[in-house]
């Protein structure tokens, strides 16, 4: 496939074939024209008449090279057959036709026509020559026809080459082309895998932060109503129907997750409230002292949930990690954003040596949104998250 022209190759073209075009009017056209100015005689008219039509065919070509009048090959034979008859007319043809050659290079339909073409003209410029010099023996002479053999074979290596270095370029053209398909294809194969590992990244923190979270509630819920059946039955019975609402809520988290229910998230209404009642939950699961101070704070959905995410997140750790008694929330709002502080009195750890899933999935979480999380803690003192999430994130 012929690579087409930029639009900046094709103005440089255009001003190489104006000055082409000018040159070959000044040099090739004028010089006959005013050498027959100055002789008589039927060959005068002759001369001009022919000067007239190759100049005349040369403009409609080059102006209209699709006409239906007069095709380019057309053309091409015609100016063969004008530059024979000039040479027999004058018996110096070569300078026209070497200033012609170029025509039959970007007229003609493939290097093998232009040779054709210009080696016809050729031979009808050297038999004209011939022809008139052996009309005026004293003024035979083979300066003429040597040149025009010599710019004959010159225009032929000359158009040969500039083809080839045209072909070469087409050719790198298309391989350019080619690694160009194959880099936007290995880009775009490379942005959907990144989609989709963003997408399990996304749905796998989305587990953890809720199914995940829900199945080991369920489990520590189960094990301590399974050991005071004999012992606390009402306990048990109020264990048995926080492990019912936790499953409720899982599945409706897993409804949320696989698309089958409206992703309105979690946190519809208050921040405030959903965070209240799942402390209450907590509470009531844990018996650990809880505190809270929690005002009506209006944020985005993605700030609740973002929020309410990294609560579930650290009470869970709280449960599973901390050994707390007490455990204090502080939601506040401010000109800058929203911060919400989780702190307990547990063995607190080192937070350099903490790479867990679920610290990390905060992190990214509010990242996502803007935020920052912060964590503070130290063998046995204890742990402190706060959770910033940006102004523009605020309703």
């Amino acid at each position: 496939m012929i690579q087409r022209p930029q639009p900046g190759d094709r103005f440089r073209i255009r001003i190489v074939r104006r000055w082409y075009a000018v040159s070959w009017v000044l040099l090739g056209v004028c010089p006959p024209v005013i050498s027959e100015l100055n002789h008589g005689g039927a060959t005068r008219y002759w001369s001009l008449a022919l000067l007239a039509l190759i100049a005349l065919g040369y403009a409609t070509v080059a102006a209209f090279p699709r006409n239906r009048v007069l095709r380019p090959h057309a053309y091409l034979g015609v100016l063969a057959l004008a530059l024979g008859a000039l040479s027999l007319l004058r018996g110096d043809g070569a300078a026209l036709f070497i200033v012609s050659l170029p025509q039959f290079w970007l007229f003609a339909r493939s290097p093998r026509h232009s040779i054709a073409y210009s080696g016809a003209a050729a031979a009808a410029t050297v038999a004209g020559i011939v022809r008139h010099q052996s009309w005026h023996v004293e003024d035979f002479s083979t300066g003429n026809i040597v040149f025009t053999l010599i710019g004959y074979t010159a225009g032929v290596l000359l158009g040969l080459g500039v083809v080839r270095i045209v072909e070469q370029s087409d050719e790198r053209a298309r391989h350019l082309a080619a690694e160009l398909a194959s880099a936007q294809q290995r880009l775009a194969e490379a942005h959907r895998l990144q989609g989709a590992t963003e997408e399990r990244e996304r749905l796998a923190r989305e587990i953890h932060d809720t199914l995940a979270q829900g199945f080991a509630s369920i489990i520590v819920l189960a094990e301590a109503a399974r050991s005071g059946l004999d012992t606390d039955p009402g306990r048990s019975a109020r264990q048995l129907l926080s492990i019912e609402n936790t499953a409720r809520e899982n599945f409706a988290e897993a409804r949320v997750l696989v698309g089958s229910a409206p992703r309105s998230g979690p946190a519809l209404g208050s921040i405030a409230g959903t965070l209240r009642r799942t402390l209450e939950r907590f509470a009531e699961d844990t018996g650990l002292a809880v505190t809270a101070d929690l005002p009506d704070v209006e944020c985005d959905q993605p700030t609740r949930i973002a929020l309410l995410r990294c609560t579930q997140e650290s009470l869970a750790n709280v449960r599973k990690h901390a050994a707390a008694s007490t455990v204090e929330i502080v939601l506040t709002s401010s000109p800058y954003g929203v911060e919400l502080e989780i702190t307990d009195d547990g063995r607190g750890f080192v937070v350099e040596h903490a790479h867990g899933f679920g610290l990390n999935g905060m992190r990214n979480r509010l990242a996502e949104l803007g935020g920052e999380l912060t964590v503070t803690s130290s063998l046995g003192d204890g742990t402190r998250i706060l959770a910033a999430m940006p102004t523009n994130s605020q309703v």
